[in-house]
């Protein structure tokens, strides 16, 4: 007996409601993508951990801390401590900041130079200005125009990738230590 064309409609609506797709967001734009990128490696959880919950709560003794180096499949750096990654992320954004301000930068020709001046009783503050730093890079690229951002996109691009980099590490160093909260979102 054949199926009556309205029963047929009846059966298989809920199967095309259910395969509708949602309605789609303005598409995306180079400024949308790279501001996208710079706030989740910095304050907005998504898919990782961004740097400011990594280094949230940690007091200046716990920033210091460096793993012991257990032989040559340690994961962690065995000469870097949170403080020192974190001292070093500060030091490459406020350099990159004032280079894609057009402001001249006097940047270090010894890398080890940036994470080995970390003060441990500077430690606040440090949290502090990379989290202001980190601000002000989103405020210029979410002030600049078209041409701008296109710019500045390859350099956007390599921050947003080091400072993610440089969080994995900040966080396997915490879990080595024993400080890492798996609520914040790596188990």
């Amino acid at each position: 007996m054949p199926i009556k064309p309205i029963l047929l409609t009846l059966l298989l609506s809920p199967l095309v409601v259910a395969q509708a797709p949602k309605p789609a967001g303005p598409p995306p734009t180079l400024k949308s993508v790279l501001l996208a990128e710079l706030r989740s490696t910095h304050n907005k959880a998504e898919w990782f951990v961004p740097v400011n919950a990594a280094i949230a709560g940690l007091t200046p003794e716990q920033a210091r801390w460096i793993p012991k180096s257990e032989g040559p499949k340690n994961p962690a750096p065995e000469d870097h401590s949170v403080g020192m990654l974190a001292y070093h992320l500060l030091y490459w954004n406020t350099a990159a900041l004032a280079q894609l301000k057009g402001e001249k930068t006097a940047t270090t020709s010894d890398n080890t130079e940036t994470f080995n001046k970390f003060d441990a009783t500077n430690w606040p503050e440090t949290v502090k200005k990379l989290d202001e730093n980190l601000t002000a890079i989103e405020q210029l690229v979410e002030a600049a125009d078209d041409a701008k951002v296109a710019a500045m996109a390859n350099a956007i691009a390599h921050i947003s990738t080091h400072n993610a980099y440089h969080t994995g590490q900040i966080i396997m160093i915490r879990k080595l230590q024993g400080s890492w909260d798996p609520e914040k979102g790596v188990k």
